[in-house]
């Protein structure tokens, strides 16, 4: 239940405020740590602001979209919201700076396809990306465990899709409303565009539920106000459905307000990050190339350290999520 869950215990945040401020953080920690040797005017031509990040992970969010729908063989939508819930807790304590999300975007739907037992070998799961599989394959295996440590190792995940049934069974069950079916499209549209947001973070999945099937009805020109003050929560009390009505306009205020960052915006930040990143956690960089030879040598692991050289991918379609940055 997500009651008790994990999820609510420990990644569901008060408001957009204290995500800001984590991300803040952790920029600032990156920045002091790295640009200790830089005055402060160079600091901020260097590396990237809040914001900057920020505009950064929307775009991969964007990659993430397209690269899960895709995906061959199709894949459910719980494997797709467990992976935004791991992208989205992932660098909420870490900064983009440190962990490039080309490469923690990868191991995140890998391992949602694993938690959510969508049954796909890593060989099948790299044929999804174009250029260099085996490097590719690397990279997520070598990222896996840190991603899972990051998480806390809370790796279940409550999504809106099994609230969205159940609301349209109790439509159908108690509602007037003709042929709830008709609702879907509008629903998955809505939940399509949550993931963009920082909706997961902040409220329960059944608000988020509620809010999708609202949205869906008001599309088609139908009102459940009714339904949701007389039947669903009737016995509910006054202040906890003005809590609930509020959090389901917040809700779509957030996907109202969802659009694409400027994508020239981007391809500047992404060649800032180039020269700031962390060359430790660079799998090109010669010092993360000496770093593995030495752990591999040390733990006498069978795999050799062909992972330690970044991907080689091209542009075009999916590899885009994993592909060098555009120059």
């Amino acid at each position: 239940m997500f009651s008790t869950s994990s999820q609510r215990k420990y990644w569901t945040f008060s408001d957009e405020n204290e995500l800001a401020r984590h991300r803040e953080k952790h920029n600032l920690d990156f920045i002091s740590k790295h640009g200790h040797h830089i005055d402060e005017y160079q600091r901020y031509n260097f590396f990237l602001s809040p914001e900057e990040e920020r505009l950064l992970l929307k775009q991969y969010e964007l990659h993430l979209k397209e690269f899960c729908k895709r995906f061959a063989p199709p894949m459910p939508k719980g494997v797709v919201g467990t992976a935004f819930h791991y992208f989205k807790r992932f660098y909420l304590f870490n900064s983009s700076m440190d962990y490039h999300p080309k490469e923690i975007l990868a191991t995140c739907v890998y391992l949602a396809c694993k938690v959510e037992e969508f049954n796909v070998s890593i060989g099948q799961f790299v044929a999804n990306i174009k250029g260099d599989r085996e490097k590719a394959s690397d990279i997520i295996l070598n990222n896996e465990l840190l991603l899972m440590q990051q998480l806390n190792y809370h790796l279940t995940i409550h999504n809106p899709f099994r609230p969205v049934e159940g609301f349209l069974i109790d439509i159908k069950t108690r509602c007037t409303l003709a042929n709830p079916e008709r609702l879907r499209s509008g629903i998955d549209e809505f939940l399509e565009k949550v993931f963009l947001t920082d909706a997961c973070l902040l409220y329960a999945p059944s608000q988020i539920a509620l809010a999708a099937v609202l949205h869906a009805a008001s599309k088609e020109q139908e009102n459940l106000d009714s339904y949701v003050t007389d039947m669903l929560f009737r016995d509910a009390g006054q202040d906890k459905l003005a809590i609930l009505i509020e959090a389901v306009r917040k809700i779509r205020s957030m996907v109202k307000m969802v659009e694409s960052p400027a994508r020239e915006r981007v391809r500047v930040i992404e060649k800032k990050l180039d020269r700031c990143r962390n060359q430790e956690n660079n799998p090109d960089s010669e010092i993360y190339k000496r770093r593995m030879r030495e752990a591999l040598d040390e733990d006498d692991m069978p795999h050799s350290a062909t992972g330690s050289s970044r991907m080689s991918l091209d542009t075009s379609g999916i590899s885009q999520v994993l592909s060098p940055s555009a120059s």
